[in-house]
């Protein structure tokens, strides 16, 4: 089918690969933590549940899918990203449809576990933090080289579009009908939105369909090309395998400073609407300052994308991480609607980056033969920091920041400046020769 629609296709099929990756981009925000954080109240009156046990469903998706990144990693590059990307839109159909029946629990030695509501939340975690975004940038990084910022950065204005619309549409089915109604409708938008475009139209590499990345002309082949050997790919673009990216540096450089910011990302966008709630604001404001953000989120991604075409990706991850420590920073003075609109709209500018940069940048570093192995490696580092970021902050309300969120902003702070340095020392690694390796030129 695929093959029939490139053919027929007045432009580059891969347009529509990216378009078909963004709906599934779109629809993994069901399991956002931005649409968690619309449910915590309601949970919260209704069940009795802390805010620690309901941010704690999120932490155990992630830390789950720490564990399986590395085998979604290796899966996409041997099965396909459209195989890992349907199977998870069906998987992420049936958890959250699931999660209407969150009040099912089990009590042991006095002891309640809201069982059904965990297992559901944190597969959605699982497939909103692994398959979903790997897949999709993956896919994506394949398909363009030249235009691979701004695509990439496309990618990340479908996920800014899921941002704003899911908890939106939770929100309004909520006050309308209650939060189980709201599982359900979740559910059935992703169904209607993802499932199908993902599943048709996606192909792994436009060499599959006789096509070349960004859409351009053939290449020349010289004589040494043999007709069942590795398909020729721009002379600029690196050739890693896994086994030898991991020996460079800056493989781990750039997965530490990514798992840092998802840490920073998870942790502020999980418990904002409630911070906001507790400074006075209104549930309005909390709910505005949230749209803000991931509409913010996703005009940045668009600039992101364009900037880390023309400047190296180190030197954009760094800005990236300076401008969310410093909106962390500024969380920390929030006391008017006004500073909460304005401090998540330049918090959003910032998340935008981290979700557009880091995948151009281990596409740009090893390029796009091993590239779901090599993301698979470092994506723990992202999962866990979103694990331990969503947690956190609900550890220090309940426990140790005598129900405040403020100790949490400035631990953000600290960490956003710390991925800034580890960014810098990210340098593009120059690849060796070797007999049985393509050189990459620097």
């Amino acid at each position: 089918m695929q093959q029939n629609l490139a053919d027929r296709t007045p432009f580059f099929y891969g347009w529509l690969v990216l378009a078909a990756a963004g709906t599934a981009n779109f629809a993994r925000n069901a399991a956002a933590s931005l649409t968690i954080s619309v449910f915590i109240y309601p949970l919260s009156e209704e069940l009795g549940w802390s805010r620690t046990l309901i941010a704690g469903a999120a932490a155990a998706g992630g830390l789950a899918a720490t564990f399986t990144s590395p085998i979604i990693g290796r899966l996409i590059d041997r099965y396909g990203a459209r195989t890992v990307l349907t199977a998870s839109s069906i998987i992420l159909i049936i958890s959250t449809a699931a999660l209407a029946w969150s009040d099912i629990s089990l009590t042991i030695m006095g002891v309640t576990i809201p069982w059904v509501f965990y297992i559901a939340y944190a597969t959605g975690r699982v497939i909103f933090a692994s398959p979903v975004q790997i897949g999709t940038s993956v896919v994506v990084s394949r398909w363009f080289i030249r235009m691979r910022g701004r695509t990439n950065g496309i990618l990340g204005l479908t996920h800014s579009a899921g941002m704003v619309l899911f908890p939106l549409i939770a929100s309004i089915v909520i006050a309308q009908s209650g939060w189980r109604d709201a599982w359900y409708v979740l559910s059935v938008v992703v169904f209607v939105v993802a499932l199908f475009p993902v599943a048709l139209l996606i192909s792994e590499t436009p060499e599959d369909l006789g096509l070349h990345p960004d859409g351009d002309q053939q290449e020349e082949t010289t004589e040494t090309d043999q007709p069942n050997g590795p398909k020729p790919t721009t002379e600029e673009e690196p050739n890693w395998t896994s086994s030898a990216a991991i020996r460079t540096p800056a493989l781990w450089l750039l997965a530490l400073a990514t798992g840092m910011l998802f840490f920073m990302h998870a942790g502020s966008n999980t418990h904002a609407a409630a911070f906001f709630q507790d400074q006075g604001l209104g549930t309005v404001t909390a709910g505005v300052s949230i749209s803000l953000n991931a509409i913010f989120l996703g005009i940045s991604s668009l600039f992101w994308g364009r900037i880390v075409e023309r400047i190296p990706a180190r030197y954009v991850m760094a800005a990236v991480a300076l401008n969310l420590a410093i909106g962390a920073f500024l969380f920390t003075f929030t006391d008017t609607a006004v500073e909460a609109l304005a401090f998540s709209a330049f918090f959003g500018f910032g998340l935008g980056g981290m979700l557009v940069v880091p995948p151009v940048a281990y596409a740009d570093y090893y390029g796009r033969a091993s590239l779901g192995t090599i993301r698979g490696i470092t994506e723990p580092f992202t999962t866990l920091g979103q694990a331990i970021g969503v947690i956190i902050p609900g550890l220090i309300f309940d426990f140790i920041g005598n129900e405040t969120y403020l100790p949490f902003f400035y631990l953000a702070t600290a960490i956003g400046l710390l991925a800034t340095v580890a960014s810098l020392f990210a340098t593009k690694p120059e690849k060796h020769p070797s007999p049985s390796e393509t050189v990459a030129d620097e």
